[in-house]
């Protein structure tokens, strides 16, 4: 799940004509030219408050994506890297009041590229289901899908994007900037150690370039999940960030439904 991409890379990635678009389209300041998204997966119940906690200090919004099954008693936890306490959807509903975002992470974090493309699409469905009845204000259309794993299959992405707004999947850690008809999204990660010093690296190639949106895969914090980081690591990255004058740290959500 290491992922690396050159300037090179990136700029074949976006393409012609998507740069210098999403300061005009949210109405940004212009010198907004990159965006920053810690997209945190699993939802563990104690990383998740920390996180939340943090990012309010910053008057940001964070961006966690969760196992709709994940709280039952009956969970069965896929690998070794689940067995932290995940929240329920009383916490979940708590923190999307307050205004962070949250997003399905599957219904049971199933690997859908090692099933039929059928089994795929249920699974999915009833996570979206299971989100619709019990996640205050949720709508699939203005919804992100996280995978797990960051694994999917060409034929299950363009099913999915005709029922999510978009999706999340492996790939490139930086994408174009968000636009109309943005469907699949990429991320990074880097684990299962710890993956502060890739992100930073993450972060300095994003700097590096003219414009660029980098969507950065974490779990959980102070050595819960997949790929760590600890919670005085991210009060610090996240008060560098946003002392960054071209840089604003947004969930994936927030940044593309405001160019729909």
């Amino acid at each position: 799940m290491n992922n690396d991409i050159t300037r090179r890379q990136f700029i074949g990635t976006i393409g012609a004509g998507v740069l210098s678009v999403l300061p005009r389209m949210l109405g940004a300041e212009p010198a907004k030219r990159h965006i920053v998204t810690l997209s945190f997966d699993d939802g563990f119940k104690k990383s998740s408050l920390m996180t939340a906690r943090i990012f309010e200090k910053y008057k940001l919004s964070a961006c966690i994506n969760v196992v709709a099954t994940g709280h039952l008693p009956d969970f069965k936890k896929p690998d070794e890297y689940q067995v932290a306490e995940k929240g329920d959807f009383a916490l979940w509903n708590e923190l999307n009041a307050r205004g962070h975002e949250v997003m399905p992470h599957g219904y049971k974090h199933a690997n859908k590229t090692t099933m039929p493309l059928q089994d795929a699409k249920d699974l999915i469905m009833s996570c979206l289901d299971w989100f619709s009845e019990n996640l205050k204000g949720f709508k699939a259309g203005e919804a992100i899908f996280n995978m797990p794993y960051n694994a999917s299959t060409p034929d299950l992405e363009a099913w999915l994007g005709t029922q999510v707004m978009a999706f999340r999947t492996g790939g490139a850690t930086i994408n174009a900037m968000p636009h109309q008809g943005q469907k699949k999204l990429t991320c990074g990660s880097f684990g299962p150690s710890n993956c502060e010093a890739h992100l930073d690296g993450q972060i300095k190639m994003l700097l590096d370039l003219p414009e660029g949106w980098l969507i950065y895969n974490l779990h959980g914090l102070d050595g819960e999940g997949w790929g760590p980081v600890s919670a005085s690591y991210l009060e610090r990255l996240l008060a560098r960030l946003i002392a960054t004058d071209s840089v604003s740290v947004l969930p994936a959500g927030k940044a593309l439904i405001a160019v729909q």
